[in-house]
């Protein structure tokens, strides 16, 4: 026998005890690392910008931070609220914040513009604009020879011209107005016939106030299901620090599907959380939005390869971009 070999009456229970140990080590590395796993736990922050300012769409962001979902997964995640000057795509490609929560036509029109962003996951799975109108106006070819408030932005103009040719009517005979971001004031004040809004946010508040306002959505008349809100980060970070990408994504899929669950919690999450947050109108959109958060998709989250692709080609058509957008550029997937 060699020196130092053990006796194999000897070997079995040390190789027992070897095993045990690994098995507990296993165990500990996974009580640790969450549902991320223990050695690709990014144990860094990160900062997400939002679209917009705090609404019932981004309840699943403040319940996943409220709960610790994000801190689970070895992500500090903070959450930056845009001013009027905020840049998220330049902020992104800076390395200032390593998340942006982005519309869709941002997102492609940055890239039509070199800006390499990219879309991880999916906030919703339709669109969430539409053309508010005036409770005489029964149908969006009757806005013919009405006046109708856009933002100026390319994306309103695509979404007024949509709504209107996919009820038949001529949208160069619809009288444009441009009102910036005022179309609850423009329209409660009969400013104009319509406004091109957003339904779970500007769509409440005005129907809150004028009950019997008409919401023609963009999908119902010509536009293809597209997920309207996109969680965006660099190509730089994606390839450098897919961990991070990997933890936030389950982190923040973590919070919706919880709120999906509790919606009395996702809203007392975003209103303890946010100074002069109205928790009723809070609650009256989360009503209204939580069902776009999963509606035809497998999971929250999902980019699903042939909506973006039929997105593609509607965005071109309409004039947004100069051409239909690479799917398989402007979105990673499998996260």
């Amino acid at each position: 026998m060699l020196r130092g070999a053990m006796a194999p009456g000897r070997l079995a229970p040390r190789r027992a005890l070897a095993a045990a140990i690994g098995v507990a080590l296993a165990l500990t590395g996974l009580a640790c690392g969450g549902a991320g796993g223990g050695t690709d736990r990014p144990e860094r922050p990160a900062t997400l910008v939002l679209d917009f300012a705090p609404n019932a769409v981004h309840s699943g962001v403040y319940l996943a931070l409220a709960r610790d979902y994000d801190g689970a997964e070895g992500v500090g995640l903070r959450v930056q609220v845009p001013s009027s000057s905020t840049d998220a795509v330049r902020l992104l490609l800076t390395g200032r914040a390593q998340f942006a929560i982005l519309d869709i036509h941002d997102l492609a029109l940055a890239r039509e513009r070199g800006r390499d962003v990219v879309g991880v996951m999916a906030f919703v799975q339709r669109p969430l604009a539409a053309v508010l109108a005036q409770p005489r106006i029964r149908r969006p070819r009757d806005l013919e020879g009405r006046r109708a408030g856009v933002t100026g932005l390319p994306s309103d103009v695509a979404v007024l011209r949509s709504v209107v040719a996919g009820d038949g009517g001529d949208p160069d005979r619809v009288r444009q107005v441009t009102i910036g971001f005022q179309a609850v004031s423009a329209l409660l004040s009969r400013r104009v016939d319509a406004a091109t809004a957003f339904w779970n946010v500007e769509g409440v508040a005005v129907q809150a106030r004028r009950p019997g306002t008409r919401e023609f959505l963009v999908d119902d008349f010509g536009a293809p299901a597209y997920p309207e809100l996109v969680l965006a980060t660099s190509r730089e970070t994606l390839r450098d620090e897919r961990p991070v990408v990997r933890a936030t994504v389950t982190a923040l899929r973590r919070g919706y599907d919880e709120a999906l669950l509790d919606p009395e919690s996702a809203v007392g999450a975003l209103v303890d959380r946010v100074r002069g947050t109205d928790r009723e109108e809070v609650q009256r959109q989360f009503d209204v939005v939580s069902p776009a958060f999963t509606e035809g998709a497998r999971r929250f989250g999902e980019l699903d390869r042939g909506r973006l692709r039929r997105w593609a080609v509607w965005e071109a058509r309409f004039g947004i971009t100069r051409r239909p957008p690479d799917v398989a550029r402007a979105f990673a997937f499998g996260f």
